[in-house]
């Protein structure tokens, strides 16, 4: 049988069930989402004169979750047309809704007796065919359908989704004893293509795979924490980033996933496990319990392990006396010392291997049991160890998964001093020693390999990621500088990464670009600009420029945005299609380089803006120009142009340093248009670049001509500048604002000249050049950008 799911219902619309059906909508999907009718009335129902029958009142539970969206931060929606695709429903009134669904998610509270009564019902009204699964995070999956049909038994799995959807990267797949085969295949291809997920199939065990290591290794923090004498400060100084680990370390990540959901978390783990040993680890301390008793359950409720006092300064508390007090930090020898090491690997071996060292005892204390538990979970949990480092990794934002780690400190090393300390290793791990196999993983002619049943196995790799670095050690380069690297990815298609400092654009990148425009238009089909850094691009190298700025080097800086807009014009006018492939943060500089390309092929996270205005400046590689021409190639064919609207909206968008929350906002804002795509998953877009940069050259790709440009002249920049005279007026716009907003006018309307008038595009880009050469010579500018270095956020003067 062939699955397709074009409609979902969602059943729950708590806060995991409605960020689910958002997440759903967000991917095309269109969703039917239900809650319980409720049982009594509220005050302003009552005043207006609603019954408990009426459907306003029914519905209001889900209604209400809905509207909820809109508001929640970090937010679901990529888009509020995603709101649009959802439909609100009740689980007396609209049971029959169910049989038009593809698939039916399950998200109700987590107790087993409610579930199979839902599935009770939700087995008389499904089509048959159609695929059920439950976002539960622990209650066995067998036993939440063992009295259902058998097609809807075969049609059944688990789908933990981790918190919030949109943005966590784990999707656990959980099959039943009698789920098809060809139904785990799909919900794994379909999780991972559509969905966008990094899915990892675990069995139908206590917790599953994530979320048994993760609180284990949690509870083992707060014991170890409370043996060794530690505060909560020092140890959250220590567990986060200094080890792989998110910032919020271990105390602040209980405080955001709420300590009560902590609780209930590992209290599943307790009463469904037999071993002592394990029943003790997950024995939640008494301090923790009071702490729920209190309500101090974090963040949701204004406290917990952190206080925000009304001073903003942040106090922790203390576990002995339940009182709050100054924050700590552990601050020792081998801290300082991990710190300067470089790479995750030489930081954990350096942390680690100082005996006698506080921080180092302690980070070892709660390493070395996550690491051996891990172990012993093997062919338990999960299949292999790449699905238990895979769900570390995407479901607690680990950046090594245990059996990772245990590579990198030296598995034989750390065998043997855990042996020494008169602790236990699994067998397997023995024997793999002893056949002379010195790491879980090992690379081989590109490929992975991880050790499995006293074997390597190699790695499955969906072929729709392409890795940089695998390439990169397999081929080597074709040329490179300490900016950028061109790579050959394959099929005549060239690529160049970005990796200077946060990927920002100094000479370095700009020479690059030219050089590997010239080589792709000797050599390849095309040219992608993507990379595999934790941002695309955030902007021009803000420092150097700063620095020219101060010491009055105006004439170097001129000729450096020469450089950038040539750079920029190059990308526009190759011979070959070149692909800008933004993910993440695209800034400033890393817009200018993405909107003059051929296409874009966009992350569905890409938070791109022109930002300049924050730092006192407007854009002065092309960006304002090109944008403009985005807006205007997106009015459609035969519709009269408004230029006076479309400057305005590009003026607005400038002047407020406006960056879209998603790619599809980034569409919605004229970033993007009919040319470019969004890539469902975050990890296939440098391979969905590769293959629109392929289909552009079989299209028979020409570069474009040279552009004309209709601007709006004095009448058009004399509005834009009411406008901003009215802000400045208001008190909302200093004067410096006001200056800035006046240059920006000035590039957008082509400067004074007759409405309508066509310019050529390098007018526009002399304009930019000279109204950001003026505006960093401003000892104001300077100070802003002098702030944004130092603080990291904008400076109003």
């Amino acid at each position: 049988m062939t699955y397709s799911i074009k409609h979902a219902a969602v059943i729950g619309s708590g806060v995991m069930g409605s960020g689910i059906a958002a997440h759903l909508a967000n991917a095309g999907i269109s969703v039917t989402m239900f809650d319980r009718v409720p049982d009594s009335l509220t005050d302003k129902e009552k005043k207006q004169g609603f019954t408990l029958e009426d459907r306003q009142v029914r519905n209001r539970l889900v209604s209400e979750s809905k509207k909820k969206l809109l508001k929640q931060k970090p937010s679901p929606i990529t888009s509020k047309k995603s709101l649009d695709l959802i439909r609100i429903a009740n689980l007396e009134d609209d049971l029959a809704l169910l049989s038009e669904a593809d698939w039916i998610v399950e998200v109700i509270v987590e107790n087993l007796e409610a579930k199979k009564e839902l599935f009770k019902k939700v087995d008389a009204h499904r089509r048959e065919g159609s695929l059920v699964t439950s976002n539960t995070s622990g209650i066995s999956v067998d036993a939440m359908i063992a009295d259902s049909s058998e097609d809807m038994q075969e049609h059944f799995l688990g789908t933990h989704f981790f918190n919030p959807p949109r943005y966590l990267k784990l999707l656990e797949v959980i099959p039943t004893e009698k789920t098809k085969a060809e139904v785990l295949s799909f919900m794994k291809t379909f999780g991972e293509d559509v969905l966008g997920k990094g899915v990892v199939e675990a069995k139908d065990t206590p917790n599953f795979i994530a979320n048994r290591i993760g609180t284990y290794g949690l509870l083992v923090t707060v014991q170890e924490m409370e043996k060794q004498g530690l505060s909560v400060g020092e140890v959250d100084s220590v567990t986060g980033p200094l080890i792989g680990r998110p910032k919020s370390a271990t105390f602040r990540t209980l405080d955001v996933v709420g300590i009560d959901t902590f609780y209930h978390v590992a209290n599943n783990v307790y009463h469904h496990v037999s071993d002592p040993k394990e029943k003790a680890i997950f024995t939640v301390p008494d301090f923790l319990k009071q702490m729920i008793e209190k309500g101090w359950i974090g963040a949701k409720s204004g406290k917990g392990f952190y206080e925000k006092k009304r001073d903003k300064s942040i106090v922790e508390i203390n576990p002995s006396t339940l009182e709050y007090q100054e924050r700590k930090k552990l601050k020792t020898a081998a801290v300082e010392l991990a710190k300067q090491e470089k790479g995750l690997n030489r930081k954990m071996k350096a942390l680690i291997n100082q005996k006698g060292d506080k921080a180092s005892d302690f980070i070892w204390s709660i390493i070395k049991p996550v690491l051996l538990y891990s172990a012993d979970l093997v062919g338990e949990i999960a299949d292999d160890v790449v699905s238990i480092d895979d769900a570390m990794k995407w479901g607690f934002g680990w950046e090594s998964g245990p059996f990772e780690i245990w590579d990198a400190i030296g598995v034989r090393a750390a065998v043997e001093r855990i042996q020494d300390e008169e602790t236990a290793v699994p067998s397997w791990v023995l024997d793999m020693l002893e056949e002379g196999d010195e790491t879980f993983y090992k690379k081989e002619n590109g490929a992975i390999y991880f050790f499995h049943e006293d074997a390597y196995k190699q790695k499955d790799v969906n072929k729709k990621e392409i890795s940089l670095a695998a390439i990169k050690e397999q081929k080597g380069v074709i040329k490179k500088n300490t900016g950028a690297s061109l790579i050959d990815i394959g099929d005549d298609v060239a690529l160049l990464e970005f990796h200077s400092r946060s990927n920002a654009i100094g000479l370095d990148i700009i020479q690059m670009v030219n050089e590997s425009i010239e080589e792709v238009n000797k050599n390849y089909r095309g040219l992608v600009i993507g990379n595999q850094g934790k941002n695309f691009c955030v902007g021009a190298n803000l420092a150097m420029m700063l620095m020219e700025a101060q010491d009055d080097n105006i004439f170097e800086l001129d000729l450096v945005v020469r450089q950038f807009q040539n750079m920029a014009m190059n990308i526009k006018y190759a011979d070959k299609p070149v692909v800008a492939a933004p993910f993440n943060m695209t800034l400033g500089g890393g817009a200018e380089v993405s909107l003059p390309a051929a296409a874009i092929q966009a992350s569905p996270e890409t938070y791109m803006g022109l930002v300049e205005f924050g730092v006192g400046l407007i854009p002065g590689g092309g960006g304002t120009k090109e944008l403009y021409l985005k807006e205007l190639r997106n009015i459609p064919e035969g519709v009269d142009i408004d230029l006076t609207k479309v400057a305005n909206d590009v003026f607005e968008k400038v002047a407020t340093a406006k960056v879209s929350t998603s790619a599809r906002e980034a569409m919605e804002n004229g970033y993007l248009n009919k040319n470019d795509r969004i890539s469902r998953n975050p990890d296939h877009v440098l391979h969905d670049a590769k293959k629109r940069v392929l289909a552009l050259a079989d299209e028979g790709y020409e570069k474009p001509a040279r552009e004309k440009i209709p601007v709006v002249g004095e009448a058009g920049y004399a509005a834009m500048v009411m406008g901003a005279k009215s802000l400045h007026y208001s008190g909302y716009a200093s004067e410096h604002d006001l200056k800035i907003a006046e240059k920006l006018a000035y590039v957008l309307s082509g400067g004074r000249i007759k409405e309508g008038t066509e310019i050529d595009e390098q007018v526009m880009l002399d304009l930019e050049r000279e109204a950001f050469l003026s505006l960093i010579a401003e000892p104001l500018t300077q100070q802003r950008m002098q702030h944004m270095l130092v603080k990291g956020k904008p400076l109003r003067n």
